[in-house]
């Protein structure tokens, strides 16, 4: 199972490349083909094998030789993993379904913020039904779980969303990203979801002062969260509730 599961997340990865260039433009997932962005040319089906054609093209476009971007097989690869690793951690199971549909949408957004500084609503509204839903069939999570999750997630992310505008006269939030918080929390539950939090909002902060410090980054310019907490969320959805659980049998 944990070879199959690979195997579909590599093409689900070569979808989500496809989501990752079109939806922010809003341009179409099914049509046109896939073409390459410099001449033009439609991709041939066996020039469109995840990771390996990549690899038998040295990375460069057949056509007329200008480089594919290493965002392509990186993405193709990282879903291939997190399907594989969902795989041995829940088996064949609901759990394991949901596990690669909110994975899959994590990854598309991470790679959108990083590119755009947006995340798209066309992901995260149908993502906190379909957390709600899932909630439904879940052994991991129950449904008030999952709705508290959704207060909390959404609700404390737009607290310190309208903090920072009232205080500082500009927005150290933005709206995409309460409503990432709400997804995730629908998804992982609201004690998974403090979790998730708390480790979003500290790794954000020292891989900020690490850009500023170093130079790469001023204290103005802005720094996606979304990836942050993308990444905290889907850390959240393997060990959130055990750490969780530790921490209110320790200090609690």
């Amino acid at each position: 199972m944990v070879l199959v599961a690979g195997l579909v997340g590599l093409a689900v990865g070569s979808f989500l490349n496809v989501v990752i260039a079109r939806l922010p433009e809003q341009r179409s997932l099914a049509r046109p083909r896939s073409a390459c962005p410099a001449c033009g040319t439609a991709i041939a089906w066996h020039d469109n094998i995840p990771l390996l054609s990549f690899a038998l093209l040295r990375g460069r476009c057949r056509a007329c030789g200008i480089g594919i971007a290493w965002r392509y097989p990186l993405v193709e690869a990282i879903t291939a993993a997190l399907f594989a690793a969902s795989a041995v951690a829940f088996g064949p199971s609901a759990d394991f379904v949901v596990a690669a549909a909110l994975l899959a949408a994590l990854i598309a957004i991470t790679f959108i913020d990083l590119d755009h500084q947006i995340i798209p609503n066309a992901i995260t509204y149908p993502g906190i039904v379909a957390g709600l839903v899932a909630s439904l069939f879940s052994t991991r999570v129950s449904w008030l779980d999952s709705g508290l999750g959704v207060l909390v997630g959404g609700g404390i992310f737009l607290l310190i969303a309208e903090g920072s505008l009232r205080i500082m006269g500009q927005e150290g939030m933005g709206g995409g990203d309460v409503k990432l918080g709400a997804m995730l929390g629908a998804f992982l539950g609201w004690k998974a979801m403090l979790f998730t939090m708390l480790l979003s909002v500290v790794g954000g902060g020292l891989v900020a002062a690490a850009l500023i410090a170093s130079g790469l980054r001023g204290r103005k310019d802005p720094i996606p969260f979304g990836p942050f907490l993308a990444v905290a969320g889907a850390i959240g959805y393997f060990w959130g509730e055990e750490a969780a659980r530790w921490y209110l049998a320790v200090f609690v």
